[in-house]
């Protein structure tokens, strides 16, 4: 997702750590070596190792606690791996992080300024999303579409063409989730289009506040389901 570029030292650190941790050498909870031993047991400077550690603490993988060091708070769900090469899991959390916020605004304009003709859309969307769920497809251009259509019905074009130019990436993090979901149980299929449902709900009612809030939480949610353990636990 990310353009072609010569990983560096710490890029190289971040990997060999996460695939670790994905491998549960450094099981959920437990406790990272020390800078000073990960420094030398990749041949590498402390600062290096610093910035492989910033970055898991980004991607919330790991939590630095004062004067006790850093511990694993969750590790990728396996079955993520046979999807995404494992240097591309940051890249799909970065776009959800970038989705949260833009499409939580327009979800929140979108209960403000929608009409009729706007509800038929997303209801339509949502219609084509579910049956594609219900014959156990990826539905990833239903799932883009329902989206868009809340988008649009911000009245703001800008929501809708950020979306527009940013499909591909969207399109790759949507079928990452759709494919885990598939081999997870039919509750979790049920949860996926039940959070979907709560914002067209919010929207419907024209409730701005409580329809940033659910796409906020459907999308943060759709996120953290990649991943095995919680920022939470």
């Amino acid at each position: 997702m990310s353009e072609t570029r010569r990983p560096s030292l710490a890029d190289q650190v971040y990997d060999q750590l996460l695939t670790k941790i994905l491998e549960e050498e450094y099981p959920v909870h437990s406790r990272l070596p020390t800078e000073d031993m990960l420094a030398e047991s990749f041949g590498v400077s402390r600062p290096v190792v610093r910035g492989a550690l910033s970055r898991l603490r980004d991607d919330g993988i790991v939590q630095s606690r004062r004067g006790s060091g850093s511990y694993v708070l969750r590790r990728p769900d396996r079955e993520l791996i046979s999807f995404v090469p494992l240097e591309s899991v940051s890249d799909v959390q970065r776009c959800y992080e970038f989705r949260i916020d833009v499409e939580g605004a327009a979800a929140a304009w979108a209960a403000r300024r929608r009409d009729d003709e706007d509800l038929a859309a997303m209801d339509a969307a949502y219609q084509v999303m579910e049956q594609s769920y219900q014959q156990n497809a990826l539905g990833v251009d239903a799932d883009q579409a329902l989206h868009l259509s809340v988008a649009r019905a911000a009245k703001n074009p800008f929501f809708s063409s950020v979306l527009e130019s940013l499909s591909e990436q969207i399109a790759y993090g949507v079928k990452l989730s759709r494919s885990l979901t598939l081999l997870d149980t039919p509750v979790r299929q049920e949860l996926v289009l039940a959070e979907h449902r709560a914002v067209l709900d919010a929207i419907r009612l024209k409730q701005p506040e409580v329809a940033q809030a659910t796409m906020r939480h459907h999308i943060t949610a759709a996120k953290d389901r990649m991943f095995v353990g919680t920022q939470e636990d």
